[in-house]
């Protein structure tokens, strides 16, 4: 008999009958002798539609407010699923996070839990019955309402899983698993039965969007077992653990992609200490995230300096940095939206030597250009132009015989 947390998302609670084939799943672990904690975002649809009634009112809404408004989505789930497992005839207690006590703090639409009580959630468990949470929110010290952010209920599971110990946190989505890649992509795609902390931290800050990063930082940060399943499909899902000594780890375990940058290069500045400070502290003082970054230094006294940013951001980042090329006296400043980063990712190469070199080779195969070059422990990331995306992508994917598996 083990303690398991689950989470399920909007499509998965998506109408009535979505609710009462989940609450079937819950029962059934149930009768297998399980305790059961569930999770729930609100319905498929409903955060957009509590945030656009928001927009018509206000465009730029209290966060206070928003919180109170986007945090009734998950209490009609909680209600709702509730109503059918004691329809069922299986016991069932629903909590918001307020009442749960899930404390944050005070920073609304993007709080961050300090603090979970249990003690509710334990009596009710020994009681016999399924605990069902709100996903997504807690409250602050002053009894405010705040709200995660988007993704925030896979936050809160593993919060729940790792303030209870749970033997387990299961996160169901409509899709059975972390992949090689994406199968949209690579349709020879293959689901990985089990992935590092580390290297889905890797796949889900590069891009893989099966996973928010925080549940998976904080799962990390507690060792919480993770598991990837389908609502929608049987199969046991990837795991998502930490690396053990014994495990023999492939040499890549995945392709992660992101479509959603630019890169921004200012030519010519002078090379001296303080450059690079100029030139991103305006860009980090705008709330601005800078993700690869290359300076080259030439043999005139000046270096070109180049850096990505998300592509929502570029054309803020694109003025500020013409208007700092002034001050320093640059050549000139370039920028282009139409750029991917694709990414290998995996701790076996951590103990293999030649992986740069086969990425290099194999996109060279193909024509494509490598604009810049990003490494870790545990990762090769590579800038190139967006049109070679997928063909990059499907090359190396076949490169890595990664449909073949250990």
């Amino acid at each position: 008999m083990a303690l398991i947390v689950q989470k399920y998302g909007g499509t998965s609670v998506g109408s009535v009958e979505r609710i009462q084939e989940v609450a079937k799943k819950v029962i059934q672990y149930r009768n297998d002798g399980h305790d059961i904690v569930v999770v729930v975002s609100a319905m498929s649809g409903e955060t957009n539609r509590l945030l656009a009634l928001a927009k018509e009112i206000n465009p730029d809404p209290r966060g206070r407010e928003l919180d109170v408004l986007l945090s009734t989505g998950e209490q009609v789930t909680i209600a709702l699923l509730s109503m059918t497992l004691q329809q069922m005839g299986m016991p069932a207690q629903s909590y918001t996070g307020s009442q749960v006590r899930i404390l944050t703090d005070d920073a609304h639409n993007k709080a961050r839990i300090m603090q979970i009580d249990d003690e509710k959630m334990r009596q009710d468990l020994s009681d016999g019955k399924v605990v069902v949470v709100a996903g997504f929110q807690g409250c602050d010290e002053q009894g405010n309402i705040t709200t995660l952010g988007r993704g925030g209920s896979d936050t809160t599971a593993v919060a729940l899983a790792a303030a209870l110990k749970a033997d387990e946190c299961q996160i169901y989505t409509d899709v059975d698993g972390v992949y090689t890649t994406d199968p949209r992509v690579v349709p020879e795609a293959r689901r990985l039965d089990r992935i590092t902390f580390e290297e889905m931290l890797e796949m889900a800050s590069l891009g893989a969007k099966v996973l928010q990063i925080r549940s998976v930082e904080f799962a990390g940060k507690y060792n919480v077992p993770l598991r990837v399943l389908s609502s929608f499909t049987e199969g046991g899902g990837t795991l998502i653990t930490s690396e053990e000594p014994s495990m023999e780890q492939a040499l890549i375990s995945g392709i992660a992609f992101n479509r959603d940058e630019a890169k921004l290069t200012i030519l010519g500045v002078p090379d001296q200490p303080g450059v690079a400070h100029k030139i991103l502290g305006p860009i980090a003082k705008q709330n601005i995230e800078v993700d690869m970054i290359i300076q080259n230094t030439g043999h005139d006294s000046t270096t070109d300096f180049t850096f990505t940013v998300h592509r929502n951001d570029y054309q803020t980042a694109l003025k500020l940095l013409k208007e700092t090329s002034v001050s320093l006296a640059a050549r000139e400043v370039t920028g282009d939206e139409h750029i991917a980063k694709i990414s290998l990712v995996g701790v076996g190469m951590r103990s293999h030597a030649g992986i740069a070199s086969t990425m290099f080779e194999t996109l060279a195969k193909e024509n494509i250009n490598i604009s810049m070059i990003s490494t870790s422990e545990i990762k090769i990331s590579v800038v190139v132009d967006e049109k070679y995306l997928e063909l990059g992508v499907r090359a190396l994917h076949k490169a890595f015989q990664l449909e073949q598996g250990n």
